[in-house]
């Protein structure tokens, strides 16, 4: 069974965090929701309150994820966007470390709305890729990766696909935002349980 570390910072975006956890989840995909402190604090909660004030209950602290996994990856990993969600993934050190390594390894690395902008940009594994983000946050990567010059060098070849629900290039998965999450989510169940899976729950939760 597939085993998916779901990454749940402060101010995440519920939609696209619980759409896509319940889809793999009908799939018996091994989801994990792990819980990410804020960039400004130290202390660690398994209780995440997201962009729109919902709150979560993760399945576990990231510190205790991290003495858990003893420095192996899981088969895949989920960055939900929201704002300032996504930021609070993208100051964590162990989370930059982890996303290389598993592009590194060919293992999937999943990210929604802000996060392909604000945390994928920055460790260079959308290089010669192309990929999809929140409209008009692709303009901002000089901000989000620190300085031009850096943006410039870890987008090299990159290439963004605009008005679509979800890119999928490599082993890299990047979707559009909130709106697109159930068929990002699909696509997610299709590259971990297949497609028969897929269509067997498409039709049984009644999508469009």
């Amino acid at each position: 069974m597939a085993q998916v570390a779901v990454f749940l910072a402060p101010g995440f975006e519920e939609i696209e965090a619980l759409t896509v956890v319940d889809y793999l989840r009908r799939a018996n995909v091994n989801v994990i929701t792990v819980a990410v402190p804020a960039a400004d604090s130290t202390e660690e909660l398994e209780s995440v309150t997201g962009s729109h004030k919902i709150t979560v209950i993760a399945d576990t602290k990231l510190s205790d994820f991290i003495e858990k996994m003893d420095g192996n990856e899981p088969d895949a990993v989920y960055l939900p966007g929201g704002m300032p969600g996504a930021s609070n993934l993208a100051a964590n050190q162990y989370l930059f470390q982890l996303i290389t390594k598993m592009d590194r390894g060919g293992k999937l690395v999943a990210a929604m709305c802000a996060s392909p902008a604000v945390v994928l940009a920055r460790t260079g594994i959308l290089s010669n890729r192309k990929w999809t983000c929140y409209p008009g946050m692709n303009n901002n990567l000089a901000e989000y990766c620190g300085s031009v010059d850096w943006a410039k060098e870890v987008m090299e070849n990159s290439e963004h696909i605009e008005d679509v629900p979800f890119v999928f290039d490599n082993n890299v998965l990047t979707g559009r935002g909130p709106g697109t999450a159930e068929q990002f989510a699909m696509k997610f169940v299709e590259l971990l349980a297949g497609a028969e899976t897929a269509v067997r729950i498409h039709d049984g939760s009644c999508q469009r």
